[in-house]
């Protein structure tokens, strides 16, 4: 479901867009400003809380990649006010750095909060619908 004011929605496409750039560039300060402080990340068998230490583990991660392609679709996004449930179906394409690929497609669930007329994360759960190595 898409609900809620158009131009919120398209600022949150925007905030995804810009995740996924900042991926596909392994700039790891274009990807955390895409949180706030207090995010969280949730991972399988792993939540982090805090920007810096989800930055942290996010640049250990990609530390192993040589080349990280990250695709992002939104499937839903419903605004209530400066708070926001989004839905992002990914595809990822992992190369290391012998090689080898990865492919995963999974899904986030999302919370936005707009503080001073920014869309920020606040939480991102992330689930593996397929994982080919």
């Amino acid at each position: 479901m898409f609900d809620g004011p158009v131009e919120d929605r398209l600022a949150i496409r925007e905030r995804i867009e810009a995740y996924s750039d900042a991926v596909f560039r392994k700039d790891a300060d274009a990807w955390i400003a895409n949180w706030r402080e207090d995010g969280v990340w949730r991972l399988p068998g792993i939540d982090v809380a805090g920007k810096a230490q989800i930055k942290a583990a996010w640049v250990g991660a990609m530390a192993g990649f040589a080349v990280a392609g990250f695709f992002a679709t939104p499937g839903a996004i419903e605004v209530r006010g400066d708070r926001a449930n989004v839905r992002v179906y990914t595809q990822e394409v992992l190369i290391d750095h012998a090689g080898s690929v990865r492919r995963i497609i999974g899904a986030y669930d999302d919370e936005l909060v707009k503080t001073a007329g920014v869309w920020l994360f606040a939480s991102r759960a992330y689930t593996v619908l397929h994982d080919q190595t």
